[in-house]
Order: structure tokens, then C-alpha cells, then sequence
């Protein structure tokens, strides 16, 4: 079922119909999503949802929680293939969800703003997440002092939305080719961020796009870390990444940048110094929980 997927600013994500998001767990071609597909109505909508529990996992104890959000025109089953983060849940025993965004003229989205403003449509996906995570704490799966959000492109966007309007969810995010909408917000605690991010995407802002460094800025004063950071190379059979590593924040958080040069809109392939960017992502999140890095 994995496909590596060609993907530019004008196509994010492969656009499929929604018929092929079928509740019991296969597409439309019998390739099973491993995972059972989930609902939940919020706001009178039937909203979707796709979670992974960790084999061995007994339903005795709470587990962290990582939602993953699939970018603009993206399906979850997909997405869930092609960003390869179950193995990661296995290994390191925690819940993996993948929502599902609504569909907008044949293409699922996420509004990643508050009503009004920025957003693609009307529908209310910020308190859809929010029902999603109160659903699975009644169920007793998921630790609500580590809930994390990652996604990619307009999934990048989410994690933000999440952590600027619904903080008090969410321990710490990632984003991966994503733009952040918002110029200000207020957490209400530290948010912990990681951000991977290529340099042909426009990395430098420009029309609706925050260019990075902003991002970044954002982020390192709300957090209040050192604004010099610890910067370091990694070369990947040729690939140059920087890593820039903000640390000291409140809460003793911190904020990392992975700069791949010449690196595209995508889902990152590469090696971080023998970590996937999945594997990446849970261990920089997973250091934290709601008040910050853990003892």
C-alpha cells in the first residue's frame, strides 16, 4: 500500500472520493488501512477518523496520544501509508490517529483558523478535534497530559491551530511543509515545536505564506528560549539538513528547525541521523507532556 507520492503546492496531497473511506477498514481496491475506521458526529457532521493502537496493547493503561493530520486533498488511509508512523507506535507504545477532513469540492481540508478569517469552509474542525480527544479520554485509551499534534501541509497548519486555540489539549506539536496562518496567539502554557521544513518551499514567506524564520520567531519568544540556537549539520547521501536548536524555554521546552536544503513540499524521506522523520518527531513531542519536559 505505500506509494511515494509526487506532490507540488498546487496538488498536496492525491485527491481521492470519499466512497473510498469505507468503515470497514479497506479501500475501494481491498487494501486494508490497518486500523478500524472510527465516527464521531460533531455539529451534526459524521467525522472520520482512523486509529492505531500499538501492537500488544492490552486496553489496561492510558497512552500518549499523536494526532497526524494529512495535508490539503489528502485521505487518511493514505496518508496513513505515506507517512509511516505505526512501527513508530508499536515500538514506542502509544495511540496513533488520523482524522479525516471534510470534503470541499472534492478535495478534504482543514480549517485551521477560527471561523471566519482564513479558513476553506464553515466547518468547525477545531472542535471536532476537540470532541475526538475528549471521545478517546471517556474511552480510557489516551494520557490528556500527552497529546500531541503533528501534520503536514495544511495538516502542519492544524497542529498550529491546535496549539494556538485549543492549548489546553495539547502538550507540544510538529509541522512538516506546513505554513502557519496566525501573526499572534496566545497558549495558554509553553508549546513545544519541531518543524521540518525545505528550502524550495517557500521557505522565505511570500503572499499568504509566513516565511519560517517568522514561524520560528513566533514561537521562540512566546516560549521565551534562547534566541541564539545550537545549530548542527547532517548530510543524508548528499541532502544538507541544519538543525537549529532553541533551548532554556519556560517549562524547560524547547524549539527545533530541520532546514533541508533544496528539500520540497513532501512528507520527508530522508535519514536524521538514523531516525525516520516519524521517529524524529515522537522523540522530540514525547519529551514533554502539558507542563512541559518531563521529569
Amino acid at each position: 500500500m505505500k506509494n511515494i507520492l509526487v506532490i507540488s503546492l498546487l496538488t498536496l496531497f492525491i485527491s481521492c472520493s470519499n466512497d473510498e473511506f469505507e468503515k470497514d477498514g479497506y479501500d475501494k481496491d481491498g487494501n486494508s488501512y490497518d486500523g478500524p475506521i472510527e465516527t464521531i458526529n460533531h455539529n451534526g457532521l459524521e467525522r472520520k477518523y482512523i486509529i492505531y493502537t500499538p501492537q500488544g496493547y492490552d486496553g489496561n493503561s492510558k497512552l500518549p496520544l499523536l494526532l497526524n493530520f494529512h495535508g490539503f486533498g489528502g485521505q487518511a488511509g493514505d496518508y496513513m501509508s505515506y507517512s509511516n508512523m505505526r512501527s513508530t507506535a508499536d515500538s514506542e507504545n502509544f495511540i496513533l490517529v488520523y482524522p479525516q477532513g471534510t470534503d470541499l469540492d472534492g478535495s478534504p481540508h482543514w480549517n485551521a483558523a477560527l471561523n471566519g478569517g482564513d479558513n476553506k469552509s464553515d466547518v468547525d474542525d477545531l472542535g471536532f478535534i476537540e470532541a475526538l480527544i475528549n471521545k478517546l479520554s471517556s474511552e480510557n485509551l489516551i494520557d490528556l497530559k500527552r497529546v500531541y499534534a503533528v501534520g503536514y501541509s495544511n495538516g502542519g497548519m492544524m497542529s498550529y491551530a491546535l496549539a494556538c486555540y485549543k492549548s489546553g489539549l495539547i502538550s507540544a506539536i510538529g509541522s512538516v511543509s506546513g505554513y502557519m496562518l496566525q501573526t499572534e496567539c496566545s497558549p495558554s502554557h509553553s508549546i513545544p515545536l519541531i518543524k521540518l521544513h525545505g528550502t524550495t518551499d517557500h521557505y522565505d514567506g511570500g503572499g499568504v505564506y509566513n516565511s519560517v524564520e517568522s514561524v520560528l520567531n513566533f514561537w521562540v519568544n512566546f516560549n521565551n528560549t534562547d534566541t541564539n540556537p545550537i545549530i548542527s549539520n547532517i548530510n543524508d547521501n548528499g541532502t544538507s539538513i541544519t538543525r537549529y536548536k532553541y533551548e532554556n524555554g519556560d517549562n524547560s521546552v524547547s524549539v527545533e528547525h530541520y532546514k533541508i536544503i533544496g528539500g520540497e513540499h513532501v512528507w520527508f524521506n530522508n535519514d536524521f541521523d538514523g531516525k525516520n522523520t516519524g521517529q524524529l518527531i515522537w522523540d522530540f513531542v514525547s519529551k514533554y507532556d502539558i507542563d512541559g519536559l518531563r521529569n
